[in-house]
């Protein structure tokens, strides 16, 4: 039996279901997953890839509903690009987190933005919809990207926490809109809610979640500490030193950690710790 099985509606828990994109890789795992929150009436969270089959798979999932909202946590293409597809199949509005289209720095361990993205409304932080037994909250958490927020459900208590936090892996800050900064302020700030259950894009349901995100906060604060110590011992360029800090990892994956990298040293040249000289970093505190 497929442990991933994709089109496939999967009842979590009374208020939601969900819905896998077959659009496995190193950086998204089995696929994007897509939510849908309600009965009769829903939302539907992170409608993912253009793909028709994905598209055709949700369709059928909502027959006989009113779509009354779709909802994006960011504008990576693995998550907004269906949007408009299915608006068009069910006449839902596409609302949530802002435009965003720039170019990145470097290699991405994720989908490029999502240029076409074109919301007919813009939640902030806080901001509320409503539907039939439903409610979902706006929650800004930019770090994986400026415009990236999360949704939560307060009738169950369940965050839907987009890339912020997944299930199966850390998330990669990609400079130049990725800001470990502003990751690690939304880690703590995630840590100060008393959420009941994470529902990520990528992974399974995480069910201990400020457990988890302590983890997330402690593993980024060990690789500032392995960063520091390999500049104690002189200058480096980045890919030597993911070649120390990432051990054993897929060699796909080396651009991206790259990325994670350079976001912490952008950080820590910020706070007067390091500087950078062409293409090496040193330490300077």
């Amino acid at each position: 039996m497929d442990e991933h099985p994709t089109g496939r509606v999967v009842t979590l828990e009374p208020l939601v279901r969900r819905v896998l994109a077959p659009n496995p890789s190193p950086y998204t795992y089995s696929g994007t997953e897509t939510y849908i929150v309600g009965h009769g009436e829903v939302a539907v969270i992170d409608p993912g890839p253009d793909d028709p089959d994905h598209i055709a798979a949700l369709v059928a999932a909502v027959k006989g509903e009113t779509v009354a909202a779709i909802l994006c946590t960011h504008t990576h293409r693995d998550h907004s690009p269906a949007a408009p597809a299915l608006k068009a199949a069910t006449g839902g509005a596409i609302v949530g987190c802002a435009p965003l289209a720039l170019d990145d720095s470097g290699p991405r361990a994720d989908a490029a933005f999502d240029r076409s993205y074109a919301p007919d409304r813009i939640l902030a932080d806080g901001e509320r919809i409503a539907g039939f037994n439903w409610t979902l909250q706006a929650v800004a958490t930019p770090g994986h990207t400026s415009n990236h927020l999360c949704y939560a459900l307060p009738e169950s208590g369940a965050l839907f926490t987009g890339d912020h936090v997944m299930g199966w892996s850390t998330t990669v800050v990609s400079p130049p809109d990725g800001d470990m900064a502003a990751y690690m302020e939304s880690l703590d700030m995630l840590m100060a809610r008393e959420d009941r259950i994470y529902y990520p894009a990528h992974g399974e349901p995480i069910e201990r979640p400020q457990r988890f995100v302590r983890g997330l906060a402690g593993h980024r604060k060990q690789r500032e500490g392995q960063i520091l110590r390999l500049l104690a011992d002189g200058a480096r360029a980045i890919p030597a030193m993911v070649e120390a800090m990432y051990v054993g990892i897929d060699p796909r994956l080396h651009g991206a950690a790259g990325q994670s990298v350079l976001a912490h040293l952008i950080d820590l040249d910020r706070r007067g710790m390091v500087a950078r000289d062409g293409d090496l970093w040193r330490r300077t505190a």
